[in-house]
């Protein structure tokens, strides 16, 4: 992969958000990445990061301020502006709201406006409820075109049952299929 606008979308999984960072770092070097947060990224600090901390290592590695408001988001469809959107993290909240076309976020404004493109969209999930509430959505997603999704797999199956995430190392193969219209399989990693 070289020479994509790759829009990287990043959503309120704080303690997997720099776990992301070099899987940038490495689409960086050939790829032109335009960062999204969601507004839980761009303004809550946690105890994992400050979120100015936060905003400024990815604007160091990406070259690009990331956007951080529904209307700078909502150009991304009528000017054509990405190849592919990566969400990871993708969250539970995210997921739930896209597969109910619920708008309301800078990342769920730059994958509408980015889908009326008919283009991919890679989601790169972690969530607490994944195999409880939110097994419906994904069960949504699966199924509509042009969403694609990492690989995953129960990250603590003993202490959090129903939890899953996505294997960081599977998102670059999931992306150059997923733009040849391909979802990656499986699907479900085994540990």
């Amino acid at each position: 992969m070289k020479g994509l606008n790759i829009g990287w979308a990043m959503t309120g999984s704080f303690c997997t958000l720099k776990n992301h960072l070099p899987i940038i770092k490495t689409l960086s070097e050939q790829n032109n990445i335009i960062p999204i947060f969601s507004f839980s990224v761009a303004n809550l600090d946690t105890r994992f990061t400050k979120a100015a901390n936060f905003y400024n290592e990815v604007y160091e590695i990406a070259k690009k301020k990331p956007i951080i408001t529904i209307e700078d988001a909502e150009p991304i469809g009528p000017q054509k502006l990405l190849d592919i959107v990566v969400v990871a993290p993708c969250t539970g909240n995210t997921l739930a709201k896209l597969n109910n076309a619920i708008t309301d976020t800078p990342v769920l404004m730059a994958i509408k406006a980015h889908l009326r493109n008919d283009r991919p969209v890679v989601l790169a999930l972690s969530t607490n409820d994944a195999l409880s509430s939110n097994a419906v959505n994904i069960g949504g997603l699966l199924y509509k075109k042009n969403i694609y999704f990492a690989p995953f797999f129960q990250d603590d199956h003993l202490k959090k049952t129903r939890s899953i995430t996505s294997d960081l190392e599977l998102i670059i193969p999931t992306i150059e299929l997923a733009l040849q219209g391909v979802q990656i399989q499986p699907i479900i990693k085994g540990v």
